[in-house]
């Protein structure tokens, strides 16, 4: 049976495409002709959160899901990828600075992000939870166990994991640690007991380092989607990515990128 909502997804897409294929930039072109023309698709990343958007540094290259499904938007544009540096505390201001035309790096979505910049529809369903040594696994059963000034609780600056960390966890130790891949490490070594972070990064982890577990990763304190970041103002643009991340839910790309990446 053919599926309608695909058929109509993939039509619109492609409509889509090859209209703007025949614009040329002008003085009022939006988002869309704007990239054309530039021939480089900007894509804002901390290159700090596996299996995301993370950046090797014996490589030099970023790697992860969300670069994998950014090079496939370029490529419906026709255009390359340039990925623009940006952290986790300025991610805001450089969105609507545009730095960038997206950010594509784990960004959770939140309706306080939503009320000053666009966020395309939700994508991978994943939720805060805690890194720890596996020695301490036992220790940490639930969010009350982590709300002691005894416990050291580590999170990544101007990120949801601090907020999370500030608005539910008063009473811990908290440590705040600028750089968010550096943390699993630290936890590990002993410099901290906790880590605050998402399901997709804790599996990463415990799977990568021996030391570490993640005792409540079948039941995460929230639930969340990631979505694309970008500046408000080019509804064009935003039903654009919309489209595309659809078409590529709907055709199993985003299925299999899971199963290389996450699971």
């Amino acid at each position: 049976m053919v599926n309608l909502k695909k058929l109509c997804v993939g039509a619109l897409l492609a409509t889509t495409i090859c209209g703007i294929g025949a614009l040329t930039p002008s003085a009022e072109a939006g988002k869309i002709e704007d990239v054309q023309a530039r021939g480089v698709l900007l894509v804002g990343s901390t290159g700090d959160y596996k299996p995301m958007s993370y950046l090797n540094k014996e490589t030099g290259r970023y790697e992860g899901f969300d670069v994998e499904v950014a090079e496939l938007l370029a490529q419906s544009l026709g255009v390359k990828v340039q990925y623009v540096p940006t952290t986790w505390k300025t991610l805001q201001a450089d969105t609507m600075a545009g730095k960038f035309d997206i950010a594509m790096c784990g960004v959770t979505r939140t309706f306080a992000r939503e009320q000053k910049m666009n966020m395309s529809h939700g994508y991978l369903t994943f939720g805060k939870t805690i890194l720890c040594r596996k020695a301490d696994a036992k220790k940490f059963t639930s969010e009350a166990d982590l709300n002691k000034k005894s416990v050291r609780v580590m999170v990544n600056t101007g990120g949801t994991n601090e907020k999370f960390a500030l608005s539910n966890l008063p009473n811990c130790t908290l440590l705040v640690h600028p750089q968010n891949a550096e943390i699993p490490a630290l936890i590990a070594e002993g410099k901290a007991d906790v880590m605050i972070t998402e399901t997709m990064e804790a599996r990463r982890y415990v799977r990568d380092d021996a030391r570490l577990a993640a005792p409540l990763l079948d039941d995460p304190f929230t639930k969340n989607h990631f979505g694309i970041l970008m500046a408000k103002g080019d509804q064009d643009w935003l039903n654009y990515v919309n489209f595309f991340m659809e078409e590529k839910d709907m055709d199993g790309t985003l299925d299999k990128l899971e199963d290389q990446y996450i699971k």
